[in-house]
């Protein structure tokens, strides 16, 4: 944690499910941090634990002038701003998807070129993979054909953050890490109804049902999930040794059926519940996770956490937290 101490890191999307817990485990390796945000109830909720640690400021992240005004000074910045959401959400917002990542991703980096910050995180996504390249994928295989068609918008917005990291990378030398997270899970995750990831949807129902649920999909379709934890700690090596603009993937090698997942979670809730699956529903691709060999071996990654654990972890955090947060304006419930 040395590399660490006394830097000053900007984290955009710090308020946001995985950048709130990016900005607890910095400000704990002795950084300084400053997160930009708009000062959302939901941000503001997600970084109490570290309030009086960091800086807090106001900016819009899609404007190079704010970006140039929170980057001077700054020795490291990690991206993790943008808009996200679930299946629900992203196959009816394409073009939003698209419009609101690219606006943020060309302004940040290049407000980071001119102010000279030493080093730049590009958060991308496993969901530059397409449908046909979404089982056990590789680093490499990310441009062949179209981003998968219920994420076609914000696969295409990573995509190109990953080409213009690479090509400031090349043509001013600077040091960009490029980090592709899996599907990731944890305390603070998004439970809205309108953008939940699958995780956090299950959660929602279950915790709200006493008889039986309706699961998007199949139940065929397998994912691969990791712990938030997991994934910051991944970042943060990423970036400290291996800021050469090429891709990692940061996954797991543990796959499940979405029907197994549900299962798994009624029974961490302690429910009996019936379970049923609308195949009419989109339900993504047939199989999603991706290969994890490069992280072993570039940053000598791997997850720590299994799949059981961190959706115990999850859950007790959900349970203790719903009706506060509810309480303070932020929705917390899933219908997906």
């Amino acid at each position: 944690m040395a590399f660490w101490k006394n830097r000053k890191v900007l984290v955009a999307g710090g308020g946001g499910f995985i950048g709130s817990h990016l900005v607890e485990r910095l400000a704990s390796s002795g950084a300084m941090v400053t997160v930009p945000t708009r000062n959302s109830a939901k941000a503001m909720s997600n970084l109490q634990n570290c309030m009086g640690k960091i800086r807090i400021i106001n900016a819009d992240l899609s404007s190079i002038d704010d970006c140039r005004r929170v980057a001077h000074g700054v020795d490291i910045i990690f991206n993790l701003a943008g808009k996200v959401g679930g299946i629900g959400y992203q196959v009816g917002h394409h073009g939003t998807a698209y419009l609101s990542n690219v606006l943020v991703n060309l302004a940040l980096l290049e407000a980071a070129r001119l102010e000279g910050v030493e080093r730049y995180q590009c958060t991308s996504s496993t969901c530059v993979y397409s449908r046909e390249n979404s089982a056990n994928a590789r680093e490499e295989d990310a441009f062949v054909n179209d981003p998968e068609p219920t994420v076609f918008g914000y696969g295409w917005a990573k995509r190109m953050a990953e080409i213009q990291a690479r090509l400031y990378a090349e043509e001013y030398g600077m040091k960009i890490a490029i980090v592709r997270p899996a599907n990731t899970f944890g305390p603070r995750d998004d439970f809205s109804e309108q953008t939940s990831h699958v995780i956090p949807a299950i959660i929602a129902r279950v915790f709200e049902s006493d008889e039986s649920i309706t699961i998007w999909g199949s139940g065929n379709q397998t994912r691969s999930f990791v712990y938030v934890q997991d994934v910051v700690r991944g970042m943060m090596d990423a970036t400290e040794k291996y800021a050469i603009a090429d891709p990692i993937n940061l996954g797991s090698d543990e796959e499940v059926t979405i029907r197994d997942l549900v299962h798994s979670i009624i029974r961490l809730f302690g429910k009996k519940l019936d379970v049923r699956f609308d195949s009419a529903r989109p339900q993504g691709q047939p199989r999603k996770y991706a290969d994890i060999a490069k992280a072993r071996r570039a940053i000598g990654w791997a997850p720590s956490f299994t799949l059981e654990q961190g959706l115990a972890k999850t859950i007790s955090w959900y349970k203790e937290n719903v009706e506060d947060l509810s309480r303070s304006g932020v929705t917390y419930t899933s219908q997906q």
